[in-house]
């Protein structure tokens, strides 16, 4: 379920870059035999807190990123980011995949592998540690990370349902 502070975002005057995250050739078989066709998954973000996913499938690969490019652009989403990492720890399962995306330090670096990479570094998130355990396709893992940034409550969020100072946040 999606918090209420994560909001839908419109494309319009954003600088998106995207990213391929896994892309693979998958076969139909028919009377006349294979045919080939290619699926790409694309992460797409403006590196200061937007980021959408999405798959697209063609005959040729550039076709497939491009609408999975395409597709990215109409699931943007607005995520909380806190200093250059996310308010606090969270969890988050989708199908095989669960991920443990954990704030770090200034310096830190963006520890994590594979898809949350790319999801992470398409967010603008430059200190984390990240953790997928369960399964490793690319396609969950990216869904499941998606989900766990999605469930992120921003400090300002925070501050409010306490009833307390943003201080009071950080130093209990």
């Amino acid at each position: 379920m999606a918090n209420s502070n994560i909001r839908k975002v419109k494309t319009t005057d954003l600088e998106l870059k995207d990213r391929l995250v896994a892309i693979k050739r998958v076969t139909k078989v028919t009377k006349g035999g294979r045919t080939f066709s290619f699926a790409a998954i694309v992460v797409v973000g403006d590196e200061s807190g937007i980021v959408g996913h999405g798959l697209g499938k063609a005959g040729e690969v550039t076709t497939a990123i491009s609408k999975g490019v395409e597709d990215a652009k109409k699931n943007l989403y607005k995520i909380p980011i806190h200093r250059g990492t996310i308010p606090h720890r969270q969890v988050a399962k989708y199908g095989g995949a669960n991920v443990l995306i954990i704030p770090a330090s200034h310096g830190t670096g963006v520890k994590a592998g594979g898809a949350m990479r790319a999801v992470l570094e398409s967010v603008g998130i430059t200190d984390v540690l990240a953790k997928s355990k369960g399964s490793s396709n690319p396609h969950n893992l990216v869904k499941a990370t998606m989900k766990a940034l999605m469930e992120l409550r921003s400090v300002h969020t925070v501050a409010e349902q306490r009833g307390i100072s943003l201080d009071r946040v950080f130093n209990g």
